[in-house]
């Protein structure tokens, strides 16, 4: 979402390493292979701008549903650039992109299954909710390392959405300002703001969850701002999925 009217998404398990553009009406803008990198079971991605205006896709190796990976992978690519001569590629003729950097974290608790990731761009620190039938999603955050290492996240707390399951997160993203959290299940959407007063950007995490209506979707899994949060992006599992805008207020 760094370039004007260009959206990514991504397949989980059972795909190799793409990353698929596509416009507001879903046109398929062209797919690219991540160089270096191997998709076991990827399930989210955002995007971050640094401060010399370059942007990278991190995608979250973090789907766990057999609870048998100790070990998550998170990977960062600098965003391609998306041209017209890209419209309409498939995998059959994808396009590598640069080499990708990796980097590898644990919980500190206890092995989870995880679908939300949030990059915060002011900071550069990375959050990861997890995916929980029966119980509030667990909050962690980390930064990148500086070495290769296994990084051990931070546990913040829990978020509970007004919904039954209360912590079937789906997907989310983080404004640019890190002021708003927005968050998904399989079918509704949940907004966090950050207090005006607030000095700590963590606050977030302790602020109610308000529902936002997405219309009708199946399996709902991915959900995102626009680059400036006046409105919100929203798709489905399966192929030609409709794309879902909700303007904010």
């Amino acid at each position: 979402k760094c370039q004007s009217n260009v959206f990514w998404t991504h397949n989980d398990s059972g795909d190799g390493p793409f990353i698929y553009a596509f416009n507001v009406k879903g046109e398929n803008l062209g797919t690219w292979r991540v160089d270096g990198a191997t998709n076991v079971d990827w399930e989210d991605m955002a995007i971050a701008r640094t401060q010399d205006g370059r942007c990278f896709i991190y995608l979250a190796d973090t789907g766990n549903n057999k609870l048998d990976r100790e070990v998550l992978i998170i990977y960062r690519v600098e965003e391609p650039t998306v041209t017209e001569k890209d419209k309409g590629r498939r995998k059959r003729n994808a396009i590598s992109t640069s080499l990708a950097d990796s980097m590898q974290y644990r919980y500190p608790d206890k092995v989870q299954d995880a679908e939300a990731l949030f990059v915060n761009q002011l900071t550069g620190d990375i959050y990861v909710l997890t995916k929980r039938l029966t119980e509030p999603s667990n909050i962690y955050k980390f930064s990148w390392p500086d070495e290769k290492m296994v990084v051990t996240a931070q546990h913040l707390g829990t978020l509970s959405v007004p919904a039954i399951p209360n912590g079937l997160l789906t997907g989310g993203d983080m404004s640019s300002d890190a002021r708003r959290v927005i968050v998904c299940d399989y079918a509704r959407a949940y907004e966090l703001t950050l207090p005006p007063d607030s000095k700590d950007q963590d606050d977030i995490w302790k602020q109610t969850p308000r529902p936002v209506d997405l219309g009708k979707r199946e399996t709902g899994e991915a959900v995102a701002y626009i680059p400036d949060a006046s409105a919100i992006v929203a798709t489905s599992e399966k192929f030609n999925s409709p794309v879902i805008i909700v303007r904010r207020r």
